[in-house]
């Protein structure tokens, strides 16, 4: 679990951190919880220089969200391989350790930046702040941020970017969205990935993962796509052609970041 954000405070220790509790100080006499909300203000301010950065030079960022193997990476080649040289692409890659997947996006001469977390379930603005010193977003039109693998605590971060990007492999199950309202309801779109294994999986269903979206009350759009299947990608990239087109016409974009996913981050 994450050291920095709180996510390991469950409702059954809060106790421990709320006032007269045995951990309600730090062990530098600050009230717990403040240091807690302290993290997440100082994440949100951060996230709005990023923004700026952003829009100033032209960049579309994407937070892709998935849990761990779910094929973001894949996505990642197989949308360089088509459309990377229409559209400038770069990536910032989030793991706990290794460079595995920068190393994949870098083999096909796309810039990318691998943020190593340690024992950080999910990226914050300030890790993305230092990663785009490395990057020349003046040469770049689409900024994809592969975040952790996790499906709890990313939806809560604003890392500054503009649209958020969840990813349901159908080998997971189709109830995922039910079971991980938090980050069902941050999705700006909704990708079914690894389709191809449709032919195979009879126990996901397709209209059911769309339907627990809707139960969320979340509109967004949803695709069923194969990173194996090139053919299944052409929505895809045509979503990318026109929110980068949005992008550059001065559309407002903000991301569905979730505030009941502070909540779980800072007890009330």
């Amino acid at each position: 679990m994450c050291d920095t954000c709180g996510c390991s405070i469950t409702p059954a220790n809060a106790h421990l951190v709320k006032a007269h509790g045995k951990l309600e100080h730090t062990s530098e006499g600050r009230a717990s919880i403040e240091v807690l909300a302290g993290l997440l203000h100082e994440n949100d301010h951060q996230a709005g220089h990023n923004r700026e950065h952003f829009e100033r030079h032209g960049v579309l960022a994407l937070n892709l969200m998935s849990s761990p193997g779910s094929g973001k990476t894949a996505l990642l080649e197989a949308t360089i391989k088509a459309i990377g040289d229409e559209l400038k692409i770069a990536v910032v890659e989030g793991d706990l350790e290794t460079e595995n997947d920068a190393e994949r996006i870098r083999a096909l001469g796309v810039p990318a930046v691998q943020i190593t977390t340690g024992q950080a379930c999910h990226l914050d603005a300030h890790m993305v702040h230092d990663a785009l010193h490395n990057l020349d977003l003046d040469d770049i039109d689409i900024l994809f941020i592969e975040n952790v693998g996790n499906l709890v605590c990313p939806a809560s971060f604003d890392l500054g970017h503009h649209i958020n990007v969840t990813l349901l492999s159908v080998t997971e199950g189709d109830d995922k969205p039910a079971k991980y309202p938090v980050m069902f309801r941050a999705a700006d779109l909704m990708l079914l990935t690894k389709s191809d294994l449709l032919d195979v999986l009879d126990d996901f269903d397709t209209a059911k993962a769309e339907r627990h979206l809707r139960e969320l009350a979340n509109p967004a759009g949803v695709m069923t796509l194969s990173a194996r299947r090139p053919e299944s990608l052409e929505t895809w990239f045509d979503w990318l052609r026109k929110v980068v087109a949005a992008r550059r016409s001065g559309e407002e974009m903000n991301p569905r970041v979730q505030p009941d996913g502070a909540v779980l981050h800072i007890p009330g």
